[in-house]
């Protein structure tokens, strides 16, 4: 991985859960996990770090749903109806980083 990936990654982790932080006004989670989004991508492959997107382990792969919502790799269908498109997270991070 380059610098320049890891240096954007921490950035992008250092805002915590984009679900929460909307909802909450504060931010949560911080170091979250880092979810690379899939849609439009290839079988088994993942985006380019530079369109990763903060979520909290209960958001990004805890199996269960309540009572902190939905996690994206339970069921992205679910987690988009609720919470937004991968596209839509994404644009979220890129605006809170400026």
């Amino acid at each position: 991985m380059k610098s320049s990936d890891r240096q954007h990654l921490s950035r992008v982790a250092a805002l915590g859960c984009i679900v929460v932080f909307p909802d909450s006004g504060e931010r949560c989670c911080s170091p979250a996990e880092i979810h690379h989004p899939r849609d439009g991508q290839g079988m088994g492959q993942r985006a380019d770090h530079s369109q990763a997107i903060p979520l909290c382990f209960n958001h990004h792969s805890a199996q269960s749903p309540l009572p902190y919502g939905h996690a994206i790799h339970k069921g992205t269908k679910t987690f988009e109806s609720v919470y937004g498109t991968e596209a839509e997270l994404l644009a979220r991070t890129d605006e809170l980083l400026g």
